[in-house]
């Protein structure tokens, strides 16, 4: 990457949403300026589990704020993610929707893996090399994410879900500090946390590191008493405590070295900060300059493991778990692309789209349309549509991958289950190249595409033309007839499908 190009992460935290802006300079990146806002939308789900009109509120307002800064910035040097809340969130389409406008670039929300991974990038790159066996814990808002790796390589990662501000709200909600209230605390917290004991045992790591707002909260008040710096002890953590329990409340609350902002979920963090000590075995917790925003600017720069490597690979782990014949889907993503490539000259020229990323999941959906087949023949691409929306792939955010299980879904059969994407003419390029290709390429083996042409009609923007060449018809029965099938297909819906030739 060019020096001076400038880069941009948004981490759109349970607790905080932070922006973190930079330029870099001979393959490094070097922050230029840094933002944060306490949003605490993690506190803002109703009992139903969406957002309440307050906290989407305030989170727009810090995104249009963010947005503003971000004003000139390419798509390319902008990184923006949500996190756990917002996996919960049942209506986080709607603030999503909203909140993409108000930053000004697309927001996707990541697994707990994918955060876990991208944590760990950030931790790793602020750290001297070394073949250390690594801990990373990093406790946010409504999750604790934990991950073993040597050097910048992350191994084993999890994401759990128990946090500041969650455990506040559970145990801490009317702002009391008792004796009873921490072990019952802590011990929900370590019930939630117990099956990290085998993976993340203490012979499996040789240092521990804690990695965000928690971590510094616990470490800016240590320090403040007099407490070595850059580190989290158990010692600490009990002498913390016994202040929380003096104080008697989140009101009554004098530390030096807790902003006004933490004093309400201090509870809830020290608790879980304090399971995890206890059920890993921690005595010292080293506290890491780095976090998920670092991780982002790692994935910009593409000084780690370049992202789009890491889709390949695991769209490669998943065709391999499931047991999908690769080399068909190969031969079906290759022919996929080329129709899509005709296809996008008429029916998305001039749009504001990025075509080598519709290419891209385009091959991705092609290589999997058959990995339902591991679990049932019958309706297949359900369930492949279902682990696609259901599965941890690296590199992948959430949406990205629901984007696979749309096309998966579609690929075969009634096109009415989609009813609700096919307003979206990006997608009905992608699809239908996608379920041309796996009729062409029906008796697995390379089709015949010779003088084939997709296009879009010139008079009807809705109507798609696919023409073959004289006698391809009688040479190919089989092939003909199931295009006729799909040309009914697209009848139903408010797109059709010319097929000249046959």
């Amino acid at each position: 990457m060019h020096t001076g190009t400038r880069l941009a992460a948004v981490d759109l935290g349970s607790n905080s949403f932070r922006l973190e802006i930079g330029r870099v300079d001979h393959g490094q990146f070097l922050r230029t300026e840094y933002l944060k806002e306490t949003v605490r939308q993690g506190g803002g789900l109703d009992e139903s589990r969406n957002l309440t009109s307050a906290a989407m509120q305030a989170g727009w307002d810090c995104l249009a704020r963010f947005g503003e800064r971000l004003a000139g910035f390419k798509p390319g040097e902008v990184k923006a993610v949500a996190t756990q809340t917002l996996r919960e969130a049942r209506n986080r389409d709607a603030f999503l929707a909203r909140g993409q406008e108000m930053l000004g670039f697309p927001i996707d929300v990541i697994s707990g893996r994918e955060e876990a991974r991208l944590i760990y990038q950030g931790v790793a790159q602020m750290l001297a090399p070394s073949l250390e066996r690594r801990l990373v814990i990093d406790i946010g808002g409504r999750s604790t994410e934990m991950i073993l790796g040597t050097g910048r390589v992350p191994q084993v990662m999890e994401s759990f879900r128990v946090g500041s501000i969650g455990w506040s709200l559970r145990h801490f909600a009317d702002g009391q500090f008792t004796q009873r209230a921490f072990e019952v605390a802590e011990v929900a917290a370590i019930a939630v946390l117990d099956e990290a004991f085998d993976a993340y045992h203490p012979d499996h790591w040789d240092a521990a590191y804690g990695s965000a707002g928690t971590v510094g909260a616990i470490g800016d008040v240590l320090v403040a008493a007099g407490w070595p710096e850059g580190v989290i002890t158990q010692e600490g953590l009990d002498w913390l405590l016994e202040r929380l329990l003096a104080a008697q409340s989140v009101d009554r609350l004098r530390v030096a070295g807790m902003r006004e902002d933490r004093k309400a979920i201090i509870g809830g963090g020290v608790s879980v900060m304090r399971a995890v000590f206890r059920l890993l075995g921690i005595q010292t917790m080293h506290m890491a300059a780095g976090g998920l925003r670092h991780g982002l600017i790692c994935d910009l720069l593409g000084n780690t493991d370049d992202v789009g490597d890491l889709r390949v690979n695991s769209v490669r782990r998943l065709a391999q778990k499931f047991g999908v014949d690769t080399v068909h889907g190969e031969r079906v993503g290759r022919v996929a692309v080329q129709l899509f490539n005709q296809l996008s000259k008429t029916a998305l020229q001039g749009a504001d789209v990025d075509l080598e990323r519709l290419r891209r999941k385009l091959q991705w959906a092609a290589q999997l349309h058959e990995i339902g087949g591991h679990i049932s023949h019958a309706d297949y691409h359900k369930h492949g549509a279902y682990i696609l929306d259901n599965a941890d792939a690296m590199g992948f955010s959430l949406s990205e991958l629901h984007r696979l299980s749309l096309l998966v879904l579609g690929h075969r059969g009634k096109l009415r289950k989609l009813e609700g994407v096919l307003s979206d003419g990006t997608i009905i390029c992608q699809l239908l190249s996608l379920r041309l290709a796996v009729i062409l390429c029906h008796a697995r083996r390379e089709p015949d595409l010779s003088g084939m042409v997709l296009e879009r009609s010139s008079s009807d923007p809705q109507r798609m033309r696919l023409s073959c060449r004289s006698g391809w018809a009688e040479a190919y029965p089989q092939s003909a007839h199931l295009l006729r099938e799909e040309t009914l297909a697209w009848d139903k819906t408010a797109w059709s499908l010319e097929v000249r030739g046959l």
